[in-house]
């Protein structure tokens, strides 16, 4: 499935299921994040605008599933984010506590 379906998708899901749409799309996003300059790269090639892929982002956080790294200044690191998921999709702390 495309960034541009898995983002209209995320936008009229509802309750758990647009939590699942949400992590579909970051998943999906984050296979791109090496890609410079990222944003540009998702509105070129799939017609996604920055701002789905971080409004899901920013959904997942306000859930407590997604921490989205901050800088010094607070600031949030979008694709800093999507390369951290991209290179370790289940983290160690999901594992420690499925077990």
């Amino acid at each position: 499935m495309g960034l541009k379906t898995l983002a209209k998708l995320y936008r009229v899901a509802r309750g758990d299921e647009k939590a699942a749409r949400a992590w579909e799309l970051v998943r999906a996003a984050a296979r791109y994040s090496l890609h410079e300059p990222y944003w540009d790269f998702l509105r070129e090639n799939f017609d996604v605008r920055a701002e789905e892929v971080k409004e899901a982002m920013r959904f997942l956080e306000e859930r407590g599933e997604l921490q989205i790294k901050r800088s010094i200044d607070g600031k949030r690191l979008y694709v800093s984010t999507l390369k951290d998921i991209r290179e370790n999709p289940v983290r160690l702390d999901r594992w420690l506590r499925l077990t």
